[in-house]
């Protein structure tokens, strides 16, 4: 699907990445959520535009988001090879904490879908200390199986009744994008898939130290934190994601030579 007007960037692995700076990017999903609009937020990294790659629908999910950023270092390395040379991480978890500093600051109320209960217990514990001034409407933890019609409804009603113009979706990819792309119209509010900033910012699960994030190694300290729930996704999905970059651009230097 092709881009909102409006929208700059470009496809990285045939998915659409908006190029965008941190400015931008806030006021963007300020605007949506002052007028109650229903918006879905992705943020990028090499697992979802491989999945995207590989599955349809799920590229489609991906091509039909109000804003798709790019979350991991490498998709942000390729907006910055296709003309974007200012281009930055915008990281879920940095993404959630700064707009919760000016959801404090705005007064603009927010939600936390995902996660178990102790994770957002402990979550919402750390964001009233570093936010007092944040109005957190409500937060929950949907069941650790396969959600109903029943279950999803009961989401939406809980979000609804709590006021909320921002939802922060902990599902994880692909299924918090599947779950906003499926809510959207049905929520008067923009929701931000972060995949695991609830579990990093409860301290449930330590982050990479920033000289690691900067160098784009966050993956590799994941990995090594987790290996036997993540070495598929890392290494295979890592490894998937080079050989597709290299054919695209294999197959461009054809193109280019058989247009000259």
């Amino acid at each position: 699907m092709a881009p909102s007007e409006g929208r700059t960037g470009a496809s990285v692995l045939g998915s659409h990445i908006d190029a965008v700076d941190w400015g931008a990017c806030l006021d963007r999903i300020f605007d949506w959520a002052r007028a109650g609009e229903s918006r879905y937020v992705c943020l990028c990294n090499a697992h979802s535009v491989v999945t995207a790659r590989r599955d349809p629908a799920f590229a489609r999910v991906l091509g039909a988001a109000d804003l798709a950023v790019p979350d991991g270092a490498p998709v942000a390395w390729c907006l910055r090879r296709l003309g974007f040379p200012r281009q930055r991480r915008i990281a879920g978890p940095d993404l959630m904490w700064k707009t919760c500093a000016r959801a404090a600051a705005e007064d603009v109320p927010v939600f936390l879908c995902g996660g178990t209960a102790a994770t957002l217990e402990r979550l919402a514990a750390r964001l009233e200390r570093e936010f007092p001034r944040l109005k957190l409407a409500g937060s929950l933890s949907p069941p650790f199986r396969k959600l109903t019609g029943d279950d999803h409804a009961a989401i939406v009603r809980a979000v609804e009744r709590s006021g909320a113009r921002i939802v922060f979706v902990g599902l994880g990819c692909p299924s918090q994008e599947e779950w906003m792309a499926a809510r959207r119209g049905a929520l008067p509010a923009v929701m931000i898939g972060v995949g695991a900033a609830f579990d990093f910012h409860a301290g449930a699960v330590r982050r990479a130290p920033r000289w690691m994030r900067e160098a784009g190694l966050e993956w590799l300290h994941r990995l090594l934190a987790e290996p036997r729930r993540l070495w598929r996704r890392y290494l295979v999905t890592n490894a998937l994601f080079l050989t597709y970059l290299l054919g695209d651009s294999m197959a461009g230097d054809r193109r280019r030579s058989v247009e000259r």
